[in-house]
């Protein structure tokens, strides 16, 4: 059932006719020849490779958004699923399926089910690994578990923190020495196997450069988007998670619900916060995996109050012939179907393409109705070119003035572009340049620290003049036209097509 509502929820309004500045890279790579993207790996998105390489596959079938998404709704699915099977397994059936449904009506749960990107595809491999290393200290082998992990690990490697919080749950469970040798055999298997992705990656680490230093605020936001944007929501999953603490340690040798389900929560948000005041690393979707323990903790509440119900419910005289266990499931049920009614809003809300950083397919419709053939295109910052990467059918016909190389022969995600004094000499033969850019870049609220891209602002601002414009969210179609005076006198100005 878990499984299923999740799946619902994912395919629901999975076509919004865009995608966002992340999932068309993964679209434009993923469209790559396969050693066109192990060209670009050399030099940036290293860690996400092997997401890279699955979507390359998936797009080979058929190239479109709904297909670059569906890993992602069938893998939020399985993970709703492994959920579900964890409380199962430590709690028991009922308190599985509770925490089950609970993550499948989360709105970040459903958020990431419908992104073309890596995330959801953690989750699922770090639940596989969390069940897996239930079994695995229950008496059951751990090589399944390294070989899930290690997986899970290329495919971003973040979830290696994954290891500390079972390190964690270990010392909550306090097994005896060989169980600690077979996780501590598998978890050093894990790292070893990580290191080539870990060393490449490091030296791609200025990708992350636009990060910031995570806060108390910060901390707190992800707590709440883990157990429920809505206040109603928010407070009772809250108050059932702290009800669920006190059973953090159980019998010796015996994982408990709340002692596995804790630290997969706290400890890889909270290391890696930890880490990103010294060098910021920080992201929510990095630790989207975590969110799988925080509907296993609610219902180690729900459970504890619907054990004292069922105390309540035995002293009853007519407890035999009606029994408490399928009505309180039920209640169950019920209670997640409310948390939904409330939270529906936001889950509408969230398929819109406007709930996304930017609808790069927005932007190239505007640009679809602006530019015609012949027209100088200028792309700023260049990143901004991902739009005509994704949505090519608007800017057929079309001048890209900067550009010297495309993305996929040059090895880049958006092409090489001109030098500054290359770019100066191009931008000095137009009269008139439509410009794809960013609002705030193009209305001087930032200043660019590339010096190709401070050129470009530069050159627009002294020689230009802004005109017609279409705006899509942050982004803009902008026109420019060099003002009569400003014209060389060997360049006569060129008849506008309006």
């Amino acid at each position: 059932m878990p499984a299923l509502v999740m799946l619902v929820l994912g395919l629901w309004r999975l076509d919004r006719g865009g995608m966002w500045r992340d999932e068309a890279v993964s679209f434009q790579v993923g469209r790559r020849t396969v050693p066109q993207i192990w060209h670009l790996l050399h030099d940036v998105d290293a860690v996400h490779g092997l997401y890279y390489l699955l979507a390359h596959a998936v797009l080979a079938v058929h190239p479109g958004e709904v297909a670059l998404r569906l890993p992602s709704v069938c893998a939020a699915a399985a993970t709703a699923a492994l959920v579900a099977g964890l409380g199962r397994r430590l709690l028991g059936p009922r308190a599985g399926l509770w925490a089950g449904l609970l993550y499948a009506v989360t709105p970040m749960a459903g958020h990431y089910a419908q992104e073309g990107r890596s995330y959801a595809l953690v989750a699922a491999g770090a639940t596989a690994a969390t069940l897996l290393f239930v079994r695995a200290v229950r008496g059951g082998a751990w090589r399944a578990y390294g070989l899930v992990l290690g997986v899970t690990c290329w495919l971003h490697e973040f979830a290696v923190l994954l290891l500390l919080a079972h390190a964690v749950s270990l010392a909550l469970a306090r097994p005896g020495r060989r169980v600690w040798r077979g996780w501590g055999c598998a978890a050093a298997a894990v790292v070893l196997a990580l290191l080539p992705l870990a060393l490449v990656s490091r030296g791609q680490s200025a990708q992350l450069a636009w990060l910031r230093t995570p806060t108390a605020e910060t901390a707190g936001g992800l707590l709440r988007t883990f157990l429920g944007p809505a206040d109603s929501v928010y407070w009772v999953c809250l108050a059932l998670g702290c009800l669920g603490l006190p059973r953090l340690i159980g019998r010796r040798g015996e994982p408990t619900c709340a002692g596995v389900a804790l630290p997969v929560t706290v400890v890889p948000p909270l290391v890696l916060m930890l880490v990103s005041q010294a060098s910021p690393l920080y992201v929510d979707r990095y630790v989207l995996y975590a969110l799988s323990g925080a509907p296993l903790l609610v219902a180690c509440g729900a459970e504890r109050v619907a054990g004292a119900a069922e105390r309540l419910w035995g002293r009853h005289r007519r407890a035999r012939r009606r029994p408490a266990s399928p009505v309180l499931a039920l209640l169950g049920v019920a209670a997640v179907a409310l948390a939904v009614v409330h939270q529906f809003p936001l889950l509408r809300d969230d398929r819109d393409p406007g709930a996304r950083a930017d609808d790069l397919g927005a932007v190239s419709r505007a640009a679809g109705r602006e530019l015609a053939d012949g027209d100088a295109v200028v792309f700023l910052p260049a990143a901004m070119r991902n739009v005509a990467l994704t949505y090519p059918r608007p800017f057929r016909g079309t001048r890209d003035v900067l550009r010297v190389a495309g993305a996929a022969e040059s090895g880049t995600l958006y092409g090489r572009e001109a030098g500054v004094a290359e770019l100066r000499r191009r931008l000095a033969r137009l009269d008139r340049v439509w410009v794809v850019g960013d609002r705030r870049l193009l209305g001087a609220r930032r200043v660019p620290r590339n010096p190709v891209e401070r050129a470009k602002v530069t050159t627009l601002w002294q020689q230009f003049t802004g005109r017609e414009e279409a705006v899509r969210g942050m982004a803009t179609v902008r026109l420019y036209v060099r003002p009569v005076s400003a014209r060389p006198p060997s360049a006569p100005p060129r008849p506008g097509r309006r």
